[in-house]
């Protein structure tokens, strides 16, 4: 099967609204969290038909701007030649999310394409002012880049790199972020003496569609919070109390108030968008059986050696998620029936959560499953504005 442009019409041109703006004008926004790595976001044997192709990963993009979602992303990760290890050998093929970006640009109308970069990985800010502004015109003003600093040791060992401090890599990231807002402001050369890096007489060319694209940042630490609130428009949270979601809405709600009242400290607003693993069936013991498949099939090494992954860093996301959770994937955890998971929206919401970066264990049928099942039951309560969907 061929795969061809989405027949969503051109917002771009309608409403004069850009991507985001739109997104924003929704009461709960939507994303799509990709599988662009083996075995997706859950190390389990279980059959599914999740990939990490190219391929499949378009037909997930393009499907999700037809029903409707407003923004897709997937992760960097730099592993060596095992992945994480186990049976399946966890994560050792991942694509490029740049260049997924790029290669799903003409396959797209209105969806938010958001690649994920680690700009302390022998990045400079002129490299990413020039290509960033190219993927925006490549897609009508709708790239979006999630600057992330990394924090795993092998990672950084692998481009020969020395260990960062923590709260260094916020400063870093922040001289990053402003060298690179310049080039994209600036009409003139621009020459800067940074402390980590330079300019001379610097012009980046093109500039972004609509002043600058949008930025996202995943830090949940202080000095985290400190840069997403001064730089970021979109916040990918993690839950404090871990993916349980009772645990995660006692803990959201202070969480979500403090990176918004920081952002507000400096004349900013910013939307927050939390990562749930969606297990979504008919009936309660339909869910369950589900749930019990994935468990029976972890692969025990891969979560051990992803549990000590994280554990070793000096990350604060993602912290506080029993073995079994792992095993599952997803920094939230829903498990239910369409209306349960639609109260659950509700909830989070309430919790001060402005968007889902949604993530599936077999992607493409519960994708499907959403559109037909959960999407409606969004619309009645009032969490979705947007029309039917196309296709």
């Amino acid at each position: 099967m061929t795969i061809t442009a989405s027949t969503a019409p051109d917002l771009n041109s309608i409403d004069g609204l850009s991507a985001f703006e739109r997104a924003c004008r929704q009461p709960m926004m939507l994303g799509l969290f990709l599988p662009i790595q083996n075995g997706g976001w859950t190390p389990s044997t279980v059959p599914r038909g999740t990939d990490w192709s190219f391929d499949y990963n378009a037909r997930l993009v393009v499907r999700a701007e037809e029903v409707g979602f407003d923004l897709v992303f997937g992760l960097a990760q730099w592993l060596g030649a095992e992945g994480w290890g186990g049976a399946t050998r966890y994560r050792r093929n991942s694509l490029d999310p740049m260049l997924v970006t790029s290669g799903v640009a003409a396959l797209t109308r209105n969806i938010m394409l958001i690649s994920t970069i680690h700009v302390l990985y022998g990045w400079h800010p002129l490299h990413l002012a020039k290509f960033g502004a190219t993927l925006d015109h490549m897609t009508g003003g709708r790239w979006g880049l999630n600057l992330v600093t990394g924090f795993h040791k092998d990672e950084i060992a692998m481009f020969g790199l020395p260990r960062i401090e923590h709260d260094a890599r916020y400063d870093m990231a922040a001289e990053f972020t402003e060298m690179v807002e310049r080039l994209w402001r600036e009409e003139a050369d621009v020459t800067w003496a940074g402390d980590y890096w330079s300019l001379e007489e610097a012009f980046a060319s093109p500039k972004p569609v609509r002043g600058r694209p949008v930025m996202v940042n995943a830090g949940s630490s202080d000095a985290g919070i400190a840069y997403a609130a001064r730089y970021s428009d979109l916040i990918f949270i993690t839950s404090p109390g871990g993916a349980d979601i009772d645990a995660a809405l006692d803990s959201l709600p202070a969480h979500t108030r403090r990176i918004k009242a920081e952002a507000a400290r400096h004349g900013r607003e910013v939307r927050t968008i939390i990562n749930p693993m969606i297990i979504c069936r008919e009936s309660e013991a339909e869910v369950r059986a589900a749930r019990d498949r994935i468990l029976a099939g972890e692969d025990g090494v891969a979560v051990d050696n992803l549990m000590g992954g994280f554990a070793g860093g000096d990350q604060t996301s993602w912290r506080g998620h029993r073995r079994e959770q792992r095993i599952i994937g997803g920094n939230l955890q829903l498990f239910g029936t369409p209306e349960q998971i639609v109260d659950w929206f509700v909830k989070l919401k309430a919790a001060g959560c402005d968007g889902m970066q949604i993530a599936f264990v077999d992607f493409a049928p519960e994708l499907e499953h959403f559109a037909e099942r959960i999407l409606p039951l969004m619309r009645e309560a009032g969490l979705r504005n947007d029309a039917a969907p196309v296709g």
